[in-house]
Protein backbone atom coordinates (compact mmCIF):
# COMPACT_ATOMS: atom_id res chain seq x y z
CA UNK A 1 0.00 0.00 0.00
CA UNK A 2 1.56 3.69 -1.15
CA UNK A 3 1.90 6.38 1.44
CA UNK A 4 0.12 9.25 0.79
CA UNK A 5 1.49 13.53 1.27
CA UNK A 6 0.18 13.38 5.10
CA UNK A 7 2.33 10.22 5.80
CA UNK A 8 -0.50 7.86 6.35
CA UNK A 9 -1.49 5.24 4.04
CA UNK A 10 -3.65 5.32 0.87
CA UNK A 11 -6.75 3.59 0.35
CA UNK A 12 -6.20 0.89 -2.02
CA UNK A 13 -7.05 1.86 -5.70
CA UNK A 14 -10.18 0.41 -6.86
CA UNK A 15 -8.07 -1.84 -9.38
CA UNK A 16 -6.66 -3.32 -6.33
CA UNK A 17 -9.98 -4.26 -5.28
CA UNK A 18 -11.32 -5.56 -8.59
CA UNK A 19 -8.11 -8.27 -8.52
CA UNK A 20 -8.53 -9.66 -4.47
CA UNK A 21 -12.54 -10.04 -5.43
CA UNK A 22 -11.69 -12.17 -7.87
CA UNK A 23 -9.68 -13.66 -5.62
CA UNK A 24 -12.10 -14.36 -3.25
CA UNK A 25 -14.77 -15.24 -5.33
CA UNK A 26 -17.78 -16.95 -4.10
CA UNK A 27 -18.61 -20.39 -4.90
CA UNK A 28 -21.82 -19.38 -7.39
CA UNK A 29 -19.58 -16.39 -8.81
CA UNK A 30 -16.90 -19.59 -9.44
CA UNK A 31 -19.29 -21.44 -11.43
CA UNK A 32 -21.14 -18.53 -13.11
CA UNK A 33 -17.68 -17.53 -14.45
CA UNK A 34 -16.61 -21.33 -15.87
CA UNK A 35 -20.59 -21.39 -17.48
CA UNK A 36 -19.92 -17.32 -18.95
CA UNK A 37 -16.46 -18.95 -20.33
CA UNK A 38 -18.08 -22.14 -22.07
CA UNK A 39 -19.07 -22.52 -25.60
CA UNK A 40 -22.83 -21.84 -24.57
CA UNK A 41 -22.18 -18.42 -24.44
CA UNK A 42 -19.60 -18.29 -27.56
CA UNK A 43 -19.13 -15.51 -28.85
CA UNK A 44 -19.82 -13.43 -26.65
CA UNK A 45 -16.37 -12.40 -23.80
CA UNK A 46 -16.96 -11.50 -20.24
CA UNK A 47 -15.15 -10.13 -17.59
CA UNK A 48 -15.37 -11.01 -14.26
CA UNK A 49 -15.10 -7.80 -11.42
CA UNK A 50 -14.61 -4.93 -14.16
CA UNK A 51 -14.43 -1.91 -13.05
CA UNK A 52 -16.70 0.58 -14.59
CA UNK A 53 -16.49 3.67 -13.55
CA UNK A 54 -16.82 3.76 -9.89
CA UNK A 55 -18.44 0.71 -9.91
CA UNK A 56 -17.30 -3.49 -10.23
CA UNK A 57 -19.36 -4.75 -12.39
CA UNK A 58 -19.16 -8.95 -10.87
CA UNK A 59 -19.64 -10.06 -14.73
CA UNK A 60 -19.82 -7.86 -18.15
CA UNK A 61 -20.14 -8.19 -21.50
CA UNK A 62 -18.69 -5.03 -23.29
CA UNK A 63 -20.11 -6.24 -26.62
CA UNK A 64 -23.50 -6.05 -24.95
CA UNK A 65 -23.02 -3.67 -22.37
CA UNK A 66 -24.17 -6.24 -19.64
CA UNK A 67 -23.83 -6.59 -16.24
CA UNK A 68 -24.72 -9.73 -14.15
CA UNK A 69 -24.46 -9.61 -10.31
CA UNK A 70 -24.88 -12.33 -8.30
CA UNK A 71 -26.70 -10.99 -4.90
CA UNK A 72 -25.20 -12.74 -1.68
CA UNK A 73 -27.53 -11.66 1.74
CA UNK A 74 -26.43 -7.87 2.59
CA UNK A 75 -28.19 -6.66 -0.64
CA UNK A 76 -31.47 -8.63 0.46
CA UNK A 77 -31.69 -5.85 3.51
CA UNK A 78 -33.93 -2.62 2.66
CA UNK A 79 -30.22 -0.36 2.38
CA UNK A 80 -28.90 -3.19 0.13
CA UNK A 81 -31.71 -2.86 -1.99
CA UNK A 82 -31.89 0.76 -1.92
CA UNK A 83 -27.98 1.63 -2.86
CA UNK A 84 -28.53 -1.54 -5.88
CA UNK A 85 -31.28 0.66 -7.59
CA UNK A 86 -29.88 3.89 -7.34
CA UNK A 87 -26.42 2.38 -8.46
CA UNK A 88 -28.60 0.38 -11.28
CA UNK A 89 -30.19 3.74 -12.27
CA UNK A 90 -26.42 4.98 -12.78
CA UNK A 91 -25.54 2.43 -14.86
CA UNK A 92 -28.46 2.19 -17.19
CA UNK A 93 -27.63 6.53 -17.51
CA UNK A 94 -24.54 5.41 -19.15
CA UNK A 95 -25.82 2.60 -21.50
CA UNK A 96 -25.40 -0.51 -19.51
CA UNK A 97 -28.67 -3.44 -18.50
CA UNK A 98 -27.72 -5.08 -15.36
CA UNK A 99 -29.59 -8.57 -14.75
CA UNK A 100 -29.45 -8.80 -10.54
CA UNK A 101 -29.71 -12.83 -9.51
CA UNK A 102 -29.46 -13.93 -5.71
CA UNK A 103 -27.12 -16.52 -4.90
CA UNK A 104 -29.69 -19.08 -3.77
CA UNK A 105 -31.07 -18.28 -7.15
CA UNK A 106 -28.80 -19.10 -9.24
CA UNK A 107 -27.43 -22.52 -6.95
CA UNK A 108 -31.48 -23.91 -7.18
CA UNK A 109 -32.25 -22.30 -10.81
CA UNK A 110 -29.23 -22.13 -12.50
CA UNK A 111 -31.09 -23.19 -15.85
CA UNK A 112 -33.09 -20.62 -15.53
CA UNK A 113 -30.36 -17.61 -14.94
CA UNK A 114 -28.59 -19.25 -17.68
CA UNK A 115 -31.48 -18.43 -20.17
CA UNK A 116 -32.15 -15.13 -18.60
CA UNK A 117 -28.89 -14.16 -19.72
CA UNK A 118 -28.88 -15.50 -23.05
CA UNK A 119 -31.94 -14.03 -23.93
CA UNK A 120 -30.10 -10.58 -22.30
CA UNK A 121 -27.59 -11.64 -25.20
CA UNK A 122 -29.08 -11.91 -28.29
CA UNK A 123 -31.92 -8.91 -27.49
Amino acid sequence: MAINYRGGMKAPSLLEHCRKLRRRATPSERRLWLLLRGPEFEPFKFRRQHQFGRFILDFFCPAKRLAIELDGPPHETPVGKERDQARDFLLGLAGVRVLRFANEEFALRTNYVLAQIRAALLE
